[in-house]
Parts: C-alpha cells; structure tokens; sequence
C-alpha cells in the first residue's frame, strides 16, 4: 500500500516481483522460510496491484458518467464550453477505463 493507505500499481509490482525474487532464493538455497515469505510477498503484491487496478478503473467510469451529464446538460442548454468539457471529461475516462481493465 502506498504512504495513504490506498493501493498503487507501482508498490504492487515491486513487491510481487520482490516476492518472486526471495521464492526463487528460498528454492536454490532449500530455505522453507524464504520460500513462504517470497510466495505471500508476491501475493500482496498481485492483490495490491489489482485492487490499485479495480480503483483506477471505478474512476475512469466516475469520469465518463460525469462527463456524459455535462456534455449533454451543455447541449440541451446550449453551453458549447460545459458540452465540451463533458466530451473531454468522458474521453479521459474512457482512457483510465483501458489502462485499467483486466487482460
């Protein structure tokens, strides 16, 4: 987890490759010890990199509804700038939806 307490792709990834690291350690040197702490280290990371994934997408679909409320609002008013806005603010959370969907 990250200094805030919520969960980031970045520390996830570092510590499931950390984790797979101390595993493989564990397994050349026979150490029991090291085997388990690489396997759950990795599995903390994996679940904070998909929970960081989960948040970032939950976001990117914040973004898109609340985009879609102002580009229409902006065209039923006939707020060009507000409609404009909507349509940029829907596009970013398409993006941050992509980056952040499940392979």
């Amino acid at each position: 987890m990250s200094c805030n307490g919520s969960p980031n792709k970045t520390a996830g990834q570092y510590h499931s490759t950390k984790g797979n690291v101390v595993e493989a350690i564990g397994n050349i040197t026979g150490s029991t010890s090291w085997k388990q702490s690489g396997k759950q280290e990795h599995a903390e990371g994996e679940t904070e990199y998909k929970a960081a994934q989960a948040k970032g997408y939950a976001e990117g679909t914040a973004d898109r509804i609340g985009g879609f409320k102002d580009s229409v609002v902006g065209a039923v008013t006939g707020d060009k700038a507000q409609q404009t806005s909507g349509n940029i603010q829907q596009d970013k959370g398409k993006a941050q939806q992509e980056v952040n969907k499940n392979v």
